[in-house]
């Protein structure tokens, strides 16, 4: 299961539309490891003023990898945390979060390339 989703929140989404904060929580809480991986990301990037902030640490274990993929994979959490954090999220490989300015132009563009990817290819990456 991708989410821990509280009863009130159930019912926001059965009545209608969902609260984006609310929604933004139950990512958080549900999904720690990814939720601190891009946090920290974009704590990073606000710090140093880069286009960019990218992780390369591997997660621990199968259960982190789950969380960052199951996150990214989602259109509505992605979107919630883009909106949330005012940033654009990227993601290569099984660990490979990066953390945009909205306006970085030509470094995200470069980040989402074929290029890119394949280049970002390890050995021990192949069954990540």
């Amino acid at each position: 299961m991708s989410l821990t989703v509280p009863n009130d929140l159930l019912d926001q989404a059965r009545a209608g539309e969902v609260d984006d904060a609310a929604f933004v929580a139950c990512v958080r809480d549900s999904l720690p490891y990814a939720w601190s991986v891009i946090s920290e990301l974009v704590e990073q990037r606000d710090k140093t003023g880069a286009d960019f902030a990218d992780n390369h640490v591997p997660p621990p274990d199968e259960e982190a990898r789950g969380q960052l993929l199951r996150c990214l994979a989602s259109d509505a959490m992605r979107g919630s945390l883009e909106r949330h954090f005012g940033v654009k999220l990227a993601f290569q490989n099984c660990h490979r979060v990066a953390v945009f300015d909205p306006a970085a132009g030509e470094s995200l563009r470069e980040f989402v390339t074929p290029r890119a990817q394949i280049l970002n290819q390890k050995p021990e990456l192949v069954d990540c």
